[in-house]
């Protein structure tokens, strides 16, 4: 039998998501930022290919990104509403980890394994964060999506996208836990 590892599983399970508009100062400084990518990037790989590139972002460049995410949403004839969201996240920001999903050319890998690895390593910068002590919370929203805004704000070229921004700081009170998904809905056990 394995050894289990109950402390990692307790951590797992009892782990919520909080909302990054909550979150406060102080966020984590330098190295404490190294030790969260250092453990996070410890993720499906796929032979050191490494089909990702991660951007810190903290200070000022979160008024240049909600300046960037509102001239793009009026370039594309956005609403107030649209503005706002596209501002929101990079308005309230205090500090996050930009993961770019950057697909190498590769014979074995197919491009989406690739982008699976980018998306796995987003959820393992929140568990490594809010391992460490932090809050954590995985965002994108529709600039992310938008290529123009990727390029403007990250430097995304050719098949780039933006798998998501993490935003780190301290968390606020833990409120209620949302549901959970019921298992017996979405499991299908097979044996033969």
């Amino acid at each position: 039998m394995p050894a289990r590892n109950d402390a990692a599983l307790a951590f797992l399970k009892a782990r919520r998501s909080r909302p990054a508009k909550l979150f406060t100062l102080p966020v984590p400084d330098r190295a404490a930022v190294e030790e969260i990518l250092t453990a996070a990037t410890r993720v499906p790989d796929h032979g050191q290919l490494e089909p990702w590139r991660l951007i810190v972002v903290q200070g000022a460049a979160f008024a240049r990104l909600a300046d960037l995410a509102e001239a793009r949403a009026r370039d594309l004839g956005g609403d107030a509403e649209m503005i706002a969201k596209g501002r929101g996240q990079y308005d309230l920001g205090k500090l996050a980890v930009a993961v770019i999903a950057s697909p190498k050319p590769s014979p074995k890998i197919p491009p989406v394994e690739q982008l699976m690895s980018a998306a796995a390593l987003c959820l393992s910068i929140v568990n490594a964060a809010e391992a460490a002590g932090w809050g954590a919370c995985w965002l994108s929203g529709w600039p992310a999506h938008d290529a123009g805004f990727a390029a403007a704000a990250f430097g995304c070229e050719g098949d780039e996208t933006v798998a998501g921004i993490i935003h780190i700081g301290t968390p606020h009170e833990d409120g209620p836990d949302r549901l959970r998904p019921d298992l017996s809905r979405i499991v299908t056990w097979v044996q033969a």
